[in-house]
């Protein structure tokens, strides 16, 4: 029996992940062939189909075929489409949404994110794109942006083993629509804007309290506090009232119908007050759900905003300016000093430093250099750092010309807003559990008391006496006390964590945070300062410091390298302010080997060790090589100094550790984290000096994004709940994978800051344990008060059923737990941090 390994993502081009139904579908045909024995996923980066096939059935190119024609078959024929869209009110409107358009023939799968995004899976041969856009245009959708498709021809297309070429998909522009352009946009815009809502509810606030405190005012007419409860209700019902009328269009009775009815009943029995309240805290809800939406909506729109619009290409002799969608492969992309690279593609001409920090997370920029052969066939994952360039990514100081290899709907950056946007339409176990209880509650409910209408039919008693029994238990079964129980809590823990300087992005992950077992730190910016530093000046023998970092300071300050901007800093410092610095002249730029200039009559060389070989002709002294190895070994960049005919030493640049991170990472290891791991796109070596100084017992090195991703899968599936806090953009699609995702504030990118649950605005790693202890007790709140306002719900429905408790006896009993799990939840303002 023999073995064939493929790549996955050259069978399945553009599958979100492994997991997708298509790779199911791939590994059923395989098997079904005759001569294959067993066909199955291996796991890995990128994922590779195993085929385990009889060589004296089937030839090894025979079993290729087989493999290439099923993926291509499949491919064909199941289509996935992940668009942007608006009109999304919250996340229970996002499934519906998903549901209804599901319902649609030839549609397998559609899932609705709550931050804007569609994911849809379609059978080709029953339907279409087209007839797919339909179908989303007859709901409250509202397609904005492009669409990611993974249409395309797979004729032609020869792929062998270890083959890393895939198919370059057509990009489908998607259509740009006004809101309203179907009649079906709802987005609860108003005299207010986008935060209408949010403004009726407060307002629906205001009249209640008003209404309640002049309630208990001698001399008051009651009619003035009953107008202002109507007013409360009427404001708070508003957008409830429009939620239940398109749920129950769908044939549904969701909890806006119930609360709608539990306050009808309230008002029928003049409990006015309790019907207010009910609304305003069911509709505030609301409100504050759909405005943090809108921020994660936000955060997908930045994400795909780091790309240039546009870019200098260079086209028969001239050079234009064109949107980046009109690059085709094998143009020649011009790029300015200090702007943003339009393409991913091989550098042809000019030498620069680069910051990659955007996408490969290095905390020093890189230097690039051109080909050997500008025209040559390149493999673009193959081709090392200094050759290869990343849309996104900033230029430095010197100009560039690019070839690009990669069209800007396959780009790494683009990959990366694929990633979260993909992450988006997870549904988390939680919500999907929230989901099944809603449609079994509300409809359970809405029939115990229809039932309870007609009970005068059985018993002899007048409809009068129904009716209010069937009022009385809709009141107790109100979930008045839920509905408020986590708010308030999640309120409370969000404004004591904000005082703390820990931006919390709603409910969900201040509960998951508390759930974590593990933690992966990227390492740049979060763990470390995010800048280089003079950390080692190791004279020569005979040469003091003093004479090294004058010379070393007058050379760097005429260069415009971020490393010279760290050794003139950290120099002077050193130094002092009285120290002389010599004057450097006629400074030269050696391409990936160092720099040379004139000071004091003398040449200076500082750089590498190629540098030296170069210059000398022979290897440099066995002591300097032995220094430099120690210093490389433990995470440093070091350089060489050479004046005249004498080597003065050596100095030594690193990206050092935050001084509050070695505490951090032991206040974690006592607050239970059982596993931190860190994920880096620097080099290995320089991981491991970062972990072993700080106590990470598990760095990963030379990572680009989707390996961080692949990285926070497998920690998820062997440690459970991950959080994931970085503060580069690189980060954000293991973020969006994480459980929960955590950036660095005001040192980090305003992409990661919108993408990440939780958000260490001060930059002080060290508000982490508290912001895990934080959650740990809301998560321990929140359960108390669900026991609470259930257990009344319980009690009370059947009190009110016998006729123990009538209507009185059952609203005090709401007030009464409503104002219990609101004291219980405010205990959180006052959270101190983690039990030493």
């Amino acid at each position: 029996m023999s073995k064939l390994q493929l790549d996955l993502p050259v069978l399945l081009p553009q599958i979100p992940n492994e997991r997708d139904q298509c790779v199911t579908r791939l590994l059923s045909a395989l098997n079904a062939e005759s001569g294959i024995e067993k066909a199955h996923l291996k796991e890995g980066s990128p994922p590779e189909v195993c085929i385990h096939y009889d060589p004296d059935q089937l030839a090894l190119a025979k079993v290729k075929a087989i493999a290439r024609q099923a993926g291509a078959e499949i491919t064909d024929r199941y289509r996935h489409l992940l668009l942007d869209v608006t009109g999304i009110r919250h996340q229970r409107h996002a499934r519906q949404l998903g549901e209804q358009i599901s319902k649609a023939p030839g549609i397998l799968e559609a899932v609705v994110s709550g931050a804007g995004v569609a994911r849809i899976e379609f059978d080709n041969t029953l339907t279409n794109e087209k007839a797919v856009r339909d179908a989303i245009s007859k709901t409250d959708l509202v397609v904005t942006g492009s669409a990611q498709t993974d249409q395309n021809d797979h004729a032609g297309h020869d792929h062998g083993p270890g083959d890393h070429g895939k198919d370059k998909t057509d990009d489908h522009t998607g259509h740009d629509h006004a809101p309203g352009a179907h009649g079906h946009n709802h987005d609860h815009g108003g005299i207010f804007g986008e935060n209408t809502e949010l403004y009726f509810a407060i307002g629906s606030g205001i009249f209640w309290l008003v209404g309640l405190i002049l309630s208990f005012i001698t001399g008051v007419a009651e009619v003035t506090s009953t107008v202002l409860f109507v007013i409360a209700i009427l404001l708070g019902g508003y957008f409830i009232l429009i939620e239940a009328i398109q749920t129950i269009r769908q044939g549904k009775f969701e909890i806006d119908f119930l609360m709608l009815v539990a306050a009808g009943g309230a008002c029928a029995l003049g409990e006015f007050q309790e019907a207010a309240l009910l609304l305003f805290l069911f509709s505030i809800g609301h409100a504050l759900e759909n405005y943090a939406m809108g921020r994660a909506r936000k955060s997908i729109a930045a994400l795909s905003d780091l790309a240039p619009p546009t870019a200098l290409v260079k086209r028969n002799g001239t050079t234009t300016e064109v949107g980046v969608e009109k690059l085709v492969l094998d143009d020649i992309i011009v790029v300015r000093p200090n702007s943003k690279i339009a393409a991913d593609g091989v550098i042809v001409s000019g030498n620069s430093a680069v910051d990659q920090a955007p996408i490969t997370g290095e905390s020093v920029p890189v230097d690039k250099a051109p080909v050997a052969d500008p025209t040559a066939s390149v493999d673009l994952d193959n081709l090392p750092a200094e050759h290869r360039a990343f849309a996104g990514t900033i230029n430095g100081s010197s100009p560039l010309e690019i070839r690009v290899l990669k069209l800007a709907g396959d780009s790494t950056l683009s990959r990366l807003v694929t990633l979260v946007k993909e992450a988006e339409t997870q549904q988390s176990p939680t919500q999907q559990l929230t989901d099944k209880f809603e449609r079994y509650f509300v409809p359970s409910v809405i029939g115990l008391v229809f039932l309870l209408l007609f009970a005068f039919l059985v018993l002899d008693e007048p409809f009068s006496a129904s009716f209010y029994r069937a009022m009385a238990v809709l009141v107790a079964a109100s979930p008045c006390a839920l509905a408020i129980s986590t708010p308030s809590a999640v309120l409370a823990g969000v404004a004591r964590a904000a005082r703390q300087g820990v931006l919390i992005k709603g409910g969900r992950p201040l509960e998951d945070l508390g759930g974590i077992s593990a933690l992966a730190f990227d390492k740049t910016g979060t763990l470390t300062e995010g800048k280089p530093r003079l950390t080692k000046v190791i004279p020569n023998d005979g040469v003091n410091e003093s004479d090294l970092l004058t010379v070393a300071v007058a050379v760097e300050e005429l260069s415009d390298h971020p490393l010279a901007a760290a050794i003139v800093e950290g120099g002077k410092q050193r130094l002092g302010n009285a120290a002389t610095i010599s004057t450097a002249e006629n400074l030269e730029a050696l391409t990936a080997r160092g720099v040379k200039a004139i000071v004091d009559g003398q040449p200076v060389h500082i750089g590498n060790r190629r540098l030296f070989r170069e210059l000398t002709g022979t290897e440099i002294p066995a002591a300097i090589d032995q220094q430099m190895g120690d210093l490389e070994a433990t995470g440093n960049t070091a350089m060489i100094v050479h004046q005249g005919d004498n080597y003065l030493g050596i100095i030594a640049v690193m990206d050092v550790a935050r001084p509050e991170a070695k505490a951090t990472l032991a206040a974690l290891k006592a607050v239970g984290i059982k596993k931190m791991v860190m994920l880096t796109g620097d080099h290995q070596k320089v991981a491991d000096a970062v972990a072993a100084d700080i106590g990470i017992t598990d760095p990963l090195g030379g990572l680009l994004p989707e390996d961080k991703v692949a990285a926070i899968e497998r920690l998820r599936a062997e440690e459970g709940m991950v959080a994931m806090i970085g503060d580069g953009v690189n980060d954000a699609p293991a973020m969006a994978k994480s459980n929960v995702g955590i950036a660095m504030g005001a040192a980090g990118s305003d992409v990661a800051l919108e993408t990440a649950d939780v958000a260490l605005m001060a930059d002080r790693l060290d508000n982490l344990p508290f912001a895990i202890g934080l959650s740990r007790k809301a998560k321990s709140i929140i359960r108390q008060n669900l026991v609470m306002s259930l257990g009344m719900v319980v009690i009370l429905i059947p009190l009110t059923l016998l006729g123990i408790a009538e209507i009185g006896p059952a609203v005090v009993a709401h007030e009464g737990s409503t104002l219990v799990v609101v004291g219980n939840a405010l205990r959180l303002l006052r959270y101190k941090g983690p039990s030493k």
